[in-house]
C-alpha cells in the first residue's frame, strides 16, 4: 500500500471503490427471477444443479438435520455461538422503539404503534466461507422485533446439505425454517413463492453480485435492507494510534474479498509509514495472503491528511461500512462523524469484535450507501403505522385549516368529508 496525502485533486480517486455493477448481470438475473415466478420448485431444482451442482427435489431442512447438526458441532464453537446470540439480542431489544401519543391541538390526538412484520427472509451467503454469523445477525434482530415468521435462505454444499454449524446457527437464532436454495433463484422464492417456499415481506442478507441484484429487482414486491458490495473498513487515526492493530484491521478487512477496500486516513506521516512497514511484516503470515494481497492492490490506502478536520471530512464523504476511530480522544472525533454503517471507538475495538460478539450488526451498507441508510437493526423488522382521533372541537377547529387547502388542490370530495360531519 503506497501512501498518499490528500490533497484536493486526488480525492475522488481515493474515494473509489468497488461497486456492484448491476448491469453486467441485470439480464440473467431477471431470467431466473422470471423463471422461478413462472415455474417455481421446477425452477428452483435446475438452477441448484446448475450452480451448486446438486440435484435436489427437497429443499426444506428436516427437523432430524439440524437435530443431528447440533451434535456434531464441537462445544465451544456452540458456546461461541451462545455468547455472541445473547449480545446480539441484548443489543438489538435495546432498539425497540416504543409506541406513543401525543395532544396536537384541541381536540386533536395523534401518535403512533409499533408492528411487527408478519413474515421475512434471511439469505445466508455461501462460497467463500461459512456464515454462521450472519444467521445470527439477521434472524435475532427478527425474532426480537417480533416477527411470527423466520425463513432462511442458503445455498447446499455438493454434498446437497448446509453446513453443520449453519444450521446450528439457524436453530439457536430461532428461525422458523431453513431451504437449501441460494443466489438469485432463492431470492426470487422468497419474493414470489412456490410450491414449497412461501412468500416474504422482507429480504435481508448480503450476498454476491448475483444476489444483490436480484434483490434490487424484486424490491417494490418485498422490501429489502439495502444494496450491499464488497466489505470495506477506514481507520482514521492520529499520532497515539497503534501500527500494528491498525495494520491488523486493514488486514482483516482484506481478507475477506479481493474487492474489499481497506483505508487508513491519519494527521501523521509517521504513523503511515510505521503501519506500511507493519503490513509488510504481518502479510507473509496471513493464511488469505493471496486475497489480502488483490484486495490491498486494488482499494487499499494509506492517506495521510494535513488536519484531523480534513480528515474527518473525507471520512464522511468516504461513508465507509466500518469505521475504527484510533485517536486519543475518539468520542471528540466521533461527534464530527455523519456518514458510517458501524464505529468502532478506541484501540481495544477491532470490527471484529462487531462481526462476532459485541451485540451490534454486521449487516451494514457499502460503497457510499452509509450516506443514506443504516445497518440492520430490529427496527428493520417493524413498520409504524400512525393513528390519529379527533373530538368535534378538534374537527372545528381543523375545519378552515383542510377546507381550504382541499379544495385549493381540487379536491372537493376531502373538503366535503369534513363540513358534513360538523353540519350535523
Amino acid at each position: 500500500m503506497k501512501i498518499i496525502k490528500l490533497k484536493d485533486e486526488n480525492r475522488d480517486k481515493l474515494l473509489e471503490r468497488s461497486r456492484i455493477d448491476a448491469e453486467s448481470v441485470t439480464k440473467p438475473v431477471l431470467e431466473i427471477i422470471n423463471d422461478v415466478r413462472e415455474n417455481g420448485d421446477r425452477s428452483l431444482e435446475h438452477y441448484t444443479q446448475k450452480f451448486d451442482g446438486v440435484s435436489l427435489r427437497d429443499f426444506k431442512v428436516k427437523r432430524r438435520e439440524i437435530d443431528a447438526a447440533w451434535e456434531k458441532v464441537e462445544p465451544q464453537v456452540l458456546e461461541a455461538l451462545e455468547v455472541a446470540a445473547q449480545n446480539i439480542s441484548t443489543f438489538h431489544k435495546a432498539q425497540l422503539p416504543r409506541e406513543w401519543s401525543i395532544k396536537v391541538g384541541e381536540g386533536i390526538t395523534a401518535g403512533q404503534i409499533i408492528r411487527p412484520l408478519e413474515r421475512v427472509g434471511c439469505y445466508i451467503p455461501g462460497g467463500r466461507a461459512v456464515y454462521p454469523s450472519t444467521i445470527l445477525m439477521t434472524v435475532i434482530p427478527a425474532r426480537v422485533a417480533g416477527v411470527e415468521e423466520v425463513i432462511c435462505c442458503t445455498p447446499p454444499g455438493q454434498s446437497g446439505k448446509v453446513n453443520d454449524i449453519v444450521l446450528a446457527a439457524a436453530h439457536l437464532a430461532g428461525a422458523h425454517q431453513i431451504y437449501k436454495v441460494g443466489g438469485a433463484q432463492a431470492i426470487a422464492a422468497l419474493a414470489y413463492g412456490t410450491e414449497t417456499i412461501p412468500v416474504v415481506d422482507k429480504i435481508v442478507g448480503p450476498g454476491n453480485i448475483y444476489v444483490t441484484t436480484a434483490k434490487k429487482e424484486v424490491y417494490g414486491t418485498v422490501d429489502i435492507d439495502f444494496p450491499a458490495g464488497p466489505s470495506e473498513v477506514l481507520v482514521l487515526a492520529d499520532e497515539n494510534a497503534n501500527p500494528e492493530y491498525i495494520a491488523l484491521d486493514l488486514l482483516a478487512q482484506a481478507e475477506h474479498d479481493p474487492d474489499a477496500a481497506s483505508v487508513l486516513v491519519t494527521t501523521s506521516p509517521e504513523l503511515a509509514k510505521e503501519v506500511q512497514q507493519r503490513l509488510l511484516q504481518e502479510l507473509p503470515r496471513m493464511k488469505r495472503r493471496e486475497i489480502i494481497e488483490v484486495a490491498l492492490a486494488k482499494y487499499g490506502h494509506i492517506i495521510v491528511a494535513p488536519t484531523m478536520e480534513e480528515a474527518t471530512q473525507f471520512t464522511n464523504h468516504y461513508a465507509p461500512e466500518h469505521l475504527i476511530i484510533m485517536t486519543q480522544n475518539p468520542e471528540q472525533e466521533l461527534a464530527g462523524i455523519t456518514n458510517a454503517g458501524s464505529i468502532f471507538l478506541g484501540e481495544l475495538t477491532p470490527v471484529a469484535a462487531g462481526d462476532y460478539g459485541s451485540g451490534t450488526n454486521h449487516v451494514l451498507p457499502t460503497s457510499f450507501c452509509a450516506r443514506m441508510y443504516s445497518g440492520l437493526s430490529t427496527e428493520s423488522f417493524l413498520k409504524k403505522p400512525s393513528f390519529q382521533k379527533l373530538t368535534r372541537d378538534g374537527l372545528v377547529d381543523l375545519k378552515k385549516t383542510v377546507v381550504t387547502l382541499a379544495e385549493y388542490e381540487g379536491l372537493y370530495a376531502h373538503a366535503e368529508s369534513l363540513k358534513r360531519r360538523l353540519a350535523r
